[in-house]
């Protein structure tokens, strides 16, 4: 059990002060009180926003960030050159470096500011291609990795059956591949056994239109019936497009909503590229859009129409990807600001009832991100839900200044994650053993061979 007292806290209906909030044994909520006067607590907060979900993340590739700068003369460098550097370490990772990377990376998270992750899990096999005996082997290292420094974790296994558009997969591929819908749909209730016994979450999905059997892609979707969040790559890069109107004779996006029946419980990553059709079907079907604008900008995908989108009042949220990027700030900082480069305008957020940047940006990104991970939140912090927030410095001159109606942007928009003081999930304050991590994590590179 935990007792917390909060001086001010924000819950999405706006700032409160005064708050104590108490927890039973599994970090889950059991009281708030407002305008609290008594002494009952152990633990004051002088300024507490939500921890940030993050849904969409490749741990593995932690591995190569900061690693594919140093671009050729000879050729153009672009996403399908560096796709080449992401398949030369996906071959080389063993399960203890997997774990060990994913333990840093995670750990990390937490320091930025996010405390509960999408693993789009598709590094299935051993090096040769092969099953391990636990077919959960690397997915299971990743809960474990999780379970270590304390973020919560939804994995997401990922069917890849090709190797693109009418292509067989690539040698590069072979870690990746599900053979069918049948080996797919076994991996996924291995998968789901292993999560319950990490009291985590499990979702399904497949890794894009064009790395999957058409026919295939059908019998998971029905398969899951809208159980659990389905997630998908696409329409990320413009070749994908082209290609997709070349062998199936319409866009990504378009193609997916004539075939299938897409709706709320799917959520579409990146999806950058699309026309005002496209838009519609997405909201329309209220789908949920996963944008990670630090990768996306890195691997020159392009700039996803915000403007387009939010007229449709479109559902979205964020991810970090590649993790060559960790701040949930900068992320909406980098989709926010392209969109006013394009514009020429200021207030890239705003709906019918507010045009205030922070608060919709972090509503969108906390309801919809929470979605993405098969959790249904009525507020930021309520009875039954665990107790995830973020401890801000609130002496920052610029955050101890600010006002009520500026706190928020000013945290979002003006500091940086070193005003994270800590990170709290299910209640407990998540202070890891960064020198093993750390030691672990070199060791693992110094192993992986050949990158």
């Amino acid at each position: 059990m935990g007792k917390f007292y909060f001086k001010k806290i924000l819950f999405q209906e706006g700032w409160k002060k005064n708050v104590k909030i108490s927890t039973d044994n599994n970090g889950k909520i059991t009281e708030i009180i407002e305008s609290y006067q008594g002494k009952d607590y152990e633990t004051e907060v002088q300024l507490a926003i939500p921890g940030i979900p993050n849904a969409h993340s490749h741990a593995f590739q932690y591995a190569m960030a900061g690693l594919t700068e140093d671009h050729s003369e000879s050729r153009s460098s672009n996403f399908w050159t560096w796709r080449n550097e992401m398949y030369n370490l996906a071959l080389n990772i063993e399960p203890d470096s997997l774990q060990a990377i994913a333990t840093m990376l995670y750990s990390e998270m937490l320091n930025n500011g996010y405390t509960s992750v999408v693993e789009f899990h598709y590094l299935h096999h051993d090096k040769n291609g092969s099953k391990y005996s636990n077919i959960c082997e690397l997915g299971e290292r990743l809960l474990i990795a999780a379970k270590e420094v304390g973020i919560q974790i939804t994995l997401i296994p990922i069917f890849y059956n090709k190797g693109g558009f009418q292509k067989k997969y690539d040698p590069e591929q072979k870690r990746f591949i599900s053979h069918n819908s049948e080996e797919y749909i076994h991996l996924f209730e291995k998968t789901l056994e292993t999560t319950e016994k990490y009291k985590s979450n499990v979702g399904i999905g497949v890794h894009s239109i064009r790395a999957v059997n058409e026919k295939m892609l059908g019998e998971i979707n029905d398969y899951n019936k809208d159980k659990y969040p389905f997630h998908l790559h696409i329409a990320e890069q413009i070749k994908e497009v082209d290609e997709s109107k070349k062998y199936l004779g319409c866009r990504p996006v378009e193609w997916l909503y004539n075939n299938f029946k897409i709706g709320k419980n799917h959520h579409l990553v990146h999806a950058t590229h699309l026309t005002e059709k496209e838009t519609k079907l997405i909201t329309s079907n209220n789908s949920n859009v996963v944008l990670c604008p630090i990768t996306e900008g890195n691997l020159a995908d392009g700039i996803f129409n915000y403007d387009l989108y939010q007229e449709q009042k479109g559902n979205w949220c964020i991810g970090s990807d590649s993790n060559v990027g960790l701040s949930p700030f900068e992320e909406i900082r980098l989709l926010d600001y392209t969109n006013r480069l394009k514009s020429n305008k200021r207030d890239t957020f705003k709906n019918s009832k507010s045009a205030n940047s922070g608060e919709i940006a972090l509503q969108a990104i906390y309801n919809n991100g929470h979605k993405s991970m098969g959790n249904i939140k009525s507020d930021y912090f309520d009875i039954g839900g665990s107790l995830d927030f973020l401890d801000i410095d609130h002496n920052h001159p610029l955050i101890y200044n600010s006002s009520e109606k500026n706190l928020l942007n000013t945290i979002i928009y003006s500091t940086d994650t070193r005003n994270i003081n800590n990170a709290y999930t299910k209640g407990k304050k998540r202070v890891n053993d960064k020198g093993n991590i750390i030691a672990n994590y070199n060791n693992a590179i110094k192993n992986i061979k050949n990158y």
